[in-house]
């Protein structure tokens, strides 16, 4: 009963929550559709939690928009190979955002700026 009770702590809004859409994003990197997971989850737990979670969420729902915005820009500029270079810093962007994310929840600290367009 103690592993369920801990399996649906990574679902309700909270600590191990906001850890979970940082792995979750992480592992995008090479299963895609995670994000969408991860975003779904920071989108349905935003408001609930309070105090420096929701700094987490507001981060990671920027995190996944921003990173969407360079995306798309970047494929387009695939054509130019200037995208190849915009994509691969991209992807460097956003293990930053989410190496940092997942150290400052593992503190239980908030993201100093969540709205930040950088790290």
């Amino acid at each position: 009963m103690d592993q369920q009770s801990g399996a649906e702590g990574y679902l309700e809004p909270g600590g191990k929550n906001v850890s979970l859409v940082y792995i979750l994003y992480l592992v995008s990197i090479l299963f895609g559709i995670t994000m969408l997971v991860g975003i779904i989850f920071a989108y349905l737990n935003r408001g609930k939690a309070g105090g420096w979670v929701d700094t987490h969420y507001t981060y990671q729902i920027r995190t996944f928009w921003i990173g969407l915005l360079g995306s798309v820009v970047g494929v387009l500029l695939v054509f130019v190979v200037v995208g190849v270079f915009l994509l691969i810093a991209l992807l460097i962007w956003m293990i930053i955002r989410c190496i940092k994310g997942l150290q400052l929840a593992s503190r239980g600290e908030p993201i100093p700026d969540p709205n930040t367009w950088l790290f």
